[in-house]
């Protein structure tokens, strides 16, 4: 099992008391929300591997610049979704399911390829020249 210590790379260790940028959260959505998206999103592009295990909330919240009860509250989200389960005293892990992995992926790739597409609406660019764009 490899410990993931930094949401940021999961190359590089964390340190605690290290001077690090906030995460870039913005106000039109819920934080909580914008939390599990960025911690969904390292999960299904890699950054954290099935079996890994996540940091701490305290170390999370720290990192991300936000309290740990709403740290928490995403954390408790992901549970739920099922990418992240806990075990009483050893921390939070990254679901060993990897079919769960893949199936949130697609979900994702879907809505951002749906994101894309409204936003070139709105630009007036059909579906066909926003393909022709990639």
């Amino acid at each position: 099992m490899r410990v993931v210590q930094d949401i940021q790379t999961a190359k590089e260790p964390y340190h605690k008391g290290e001077n690090r940028m906030p995460w870039n959260l913005d106000s039109d959505k819920p934080i909580f929300i914008q939390i599990v998206e960025r911690i969904e999103s390292d999960i299904v592009s890699g950054k954290y591997a099935p079996g890994d295990k996540l940091p701490t909330v305290r170390d999370l919240a720290v990192e991300a610049a936000v309290n740990p009860n709403t740290m928490q509250k995403a954390y408790g989200e992901l549970e739920k979704i099922g990418l992240v389960y806990s075990q009483r005293t050893s921390g939070r892990f990254v679901t060993d399911d990897k079919s769960l992995i893949e199936k949130t992926r697609k979900e994702l790739a879907k809505k951002s390829a749906a994101e894309f597409l409204a936003k070139m609406k709105e630009l007036g660019i059909s579906k066909e020249e926003a393909v022709k764009l990639l």
